[in-house]
């Protein structure tokens, strides 16, 4: 080789080293920021302790090392053990100096300029991965110091948007609930406690047989401003805005617990002649107590109390509906025999709603809302809404809802429906039950009636004497279309009316003197005779001969009341266990004034009653003497 073709040669080994030195001390970096990104990351991750941030870098360390290999691969000139010594550098140098001066120098150009563009292509790869890992360090230091800093945004938040209880929207009152207090008086049996007298004696008479009107000693100072009677128990609405109940609490009518240990006796400790002062009754049923409101929101204002005979409800203020108890159906359907298999497996019980059969606390009836009015029956409910709309639910089976129900799912009827159009585009004004009938009155004082009619009860003729007759769908009474019936009232099978002229007019059975005729009254045109030539069933609503100014009316099982404009009551019918008041078990046949001691004087403004006892409301004594 030429000198001069020599000293180039050994130049170009000599600046071939530091260049393969300085590619190898870049290949070093790349691997300290591999292994410090790594680092890095595995400390931002701990940090975080976020799964999906971990699995970054591992992943972007992997596809590093197969571009590391891949460009290795591409140099002739490097083997595939690399050292990373100083020594390891010269020797390798040393070689490839020889191996090139044995090369044309075409051959030695064209490998020089290929060493040339792949010690590029390594810097520029090892420039982007140190880039990529610059930017995935500086957002997981981010991330990892946004994790360290304590959040607020939960605090601001919690401050911005407070949810306390009294945030709750109060609805709208649609409702008044009466204002006027009452002093209450009682009569009757009384054995199931449904006098409200307690199980004691008190002032030396017993709380059972009351035979006249008796003041409830219990209920002075309790401010009664509504009573509903049901068939053996009772339900207040005071003042203060509580619920009062007593009497029989077997299917939950009374919405609390009464529990008693008490009951039992040792008749053989007993001497014979020994005037006990304890009735045996439950003290809890036959005391008023509040209904137990624990489940029932703290601002909720009661309007108004029905009562069924196994049953109460309670209309709010707002409109809503509460309820508790349980509907039952009548021992004379067991003719229907799925309505027979209900009563044999639930001793009668049809049910509260489809999935609950005894309803002991206060429940809000759910598809009822915007109520204005509610009415009860024996074992049926009314409702009507501020749009003069009219649902009904309970036991159906003699048509007082109004609707035909599935014979193989009588329980649908304990979900509120509604009843239809009235005839006539009527608008509903008042409302109004029977045990197995219902009435409204509307606005223009028409009556119109659904319900069974055996006894002609509804005022229409239609199938009157027949067993189970009843009327399907709202119809008025014609028979009363020449009155303007102010206020109604019905029994079990009779029902009563006073009009703006004053006047009482009753209809329906006679055999217990419930309509309160005298004989003479009885007609063949306007009555249905029986076999014995006795008249049954009085069809023509009839006007009461002798009785003006009444303003009130009320009705008992089979028995009723009515009330003067002066406040004297009246009152007729069935009396076998004291429930007319006049201190007998004799029928009363007609309508006659009830006048003892304790009422005498007072201003009776309210009567109700259930199958064995009554109840009248008078203006408090405070009232009368004018302060």
């Amino acid at each position: 080789m030429p000198p001069k073709k020599a000293i180039a040669a050994a130049a170009a080994a000599r600046d071939a080293a530091p260049k393969k030195r300085v590619a190898a001390a870049k290949k070093t970096t790349i691997a300290e920021t591999k292994t410090a990104e790594k680092k890095t990351t595995t400390a931002a991750t701990a940090k975080k302790a976020a799964p999906a941030r971990k699995a970054a870098p591992a992943a972007a360390a992997k596809k590093a090392a197969p571009e590391k290999t891949a460009a290795a691969a591409k140099k002739p000139a490097m083997r595939k053990t690399q050292k990373s010594s100083e020594e390891s550098d010269k020797e390798n140098s040393g070689t490839q100096t020889k191996a090139k001066a044995k090369m044309p120098a075409s051959k030695r150009k064209r490998e020089q300029e290929e060493e040339e563009e792949e010690q590029a292509e390594s810097e520029d790869e090892g420039s982007e991965v140190e880039e990529r890992a610059a930017k995935r360090t500086k957002t997981e230091l981010l991330a990892a110091q946004a994790a360290e800093k304590p959040k607020k945004a939960a605090p601001k938040k919690a401050a911005s948007k407070p949810k306390p209880a009294t945030t709750r929207k109060s609805k709208k009152s649609i409702n008044e609930a009466p204002t006027q207090v009452m002093d209450i008086f009682v009569f009757g049996e009384g054995s199931s406690g449904e006098l409200g007298l307690g199980s004691m004696k008190y002032e030396g008479k017993k709380p059972i047989d009351v035979k006249r009107p008796r003041i409830n000693h219990n209920l002075q100072g309790k401010n009664v401003v509504q009573v509903a009677c049901g068939g053996m128990h009772v339900a207040v609405l005071t003042k203060d805005n509580k619920i009062l109940t007593w009497g029989v609490n077997d299917q939950g009518a009374l919405g609390r617990n009464t529990d008693w240990a008490g009951g039992l006796r040792d008749v053989e400790d007993e001497e014979s002649d020994t005037d006990d002062d304890d009735s045996g009754l439950n003290p809890h049923e036959s005391t008023p107590g509040e209904v137990d409101m624990s489940g029932i929101e703290e601002d909720v204002q009661w309007a108004q109390v029905v009562a069924c005979d196994s049953a109460t409800f309670a209309l709010t203020e707002a409109g809503d509906v509460y309820g508790w108890g349980t509907f039952r159906v009548g021992l004379f359907l067991s003719s229907n025999h799925f309505v027979a298999n209900l009563m044999q497996s639930n001793e009668g019980i049809l049910g509260f709603r489809k999935d609950v059969k005894v309803q002991r606390t206060p429940m809000k009836i759910p598809e009822l809302s915007k109520i204005k009015q509610l009415a009860a029956g024996a074992n049926h409910v009314l409702a009507m809404d501020e749009k003069h709309k009219i649902s009904a639910w309970g036991s159906g089976q003699q048509s007082q809802l109004a609707r035909r129900l599935l014979e193989r799912d009588p329980e649908s009827a304990l979900l509120p429906g509604g009843i239809g159009f009235l005839p006539n585009r009527a608008k509903a004004e008042t409302l109004t039950c029977g045990a197995y009938h219902s009435f409204v009155i509307d606005q223009k004082q028409r009556v119109i009636g659904w319900g069974l009619n055996n006894y002609a009860e509804l005022g229409i003729a239609t199938d009157a004497g027949e067993d189970n007759a009843t009327i399907l769908k709202p119809q008025v009474v014609s028979s009363l279309l020449d009155v303007d019936v102010t206020e109604i009232a019905a029994g079990e099978h009779h029902s009563l009316a006073c009009t703006t002229e004053g006047e009482l007019i009753t209809w329906g059975r006679i055999d217990g003197h419930q309509v309160g005729h005298p004989e003479h009254v009885y007609t063949r045109a306007n009555a249905i005779w029986d076999e014995s030539q006795r008249p049954r069933i009085l069809v023509q609503p009839t006007a009461i001969e002798g009785l003006s100014n009444i303003v009130k009316v009320a009705a008992g099982t089979d028995h009723s009341f009515a009330i003067t404009k002066d406040g004297k009551v009246y009152s007729w019918g069935f009396s076998t266990n004291y429930q007319t008041g006049q201190g007998t078990t004799d029928d009363i046949k007609t309508p006659t004034l009830i006048d003892n001691t304790a009422i005498r004087g007072r201003k009776i403004i309210w009567a109700g009653a259930g199958g064995q006892y009554s109840i009248l409301g008078a203006l408090p004594e405070a009232t009368l003497n004018g302060s």
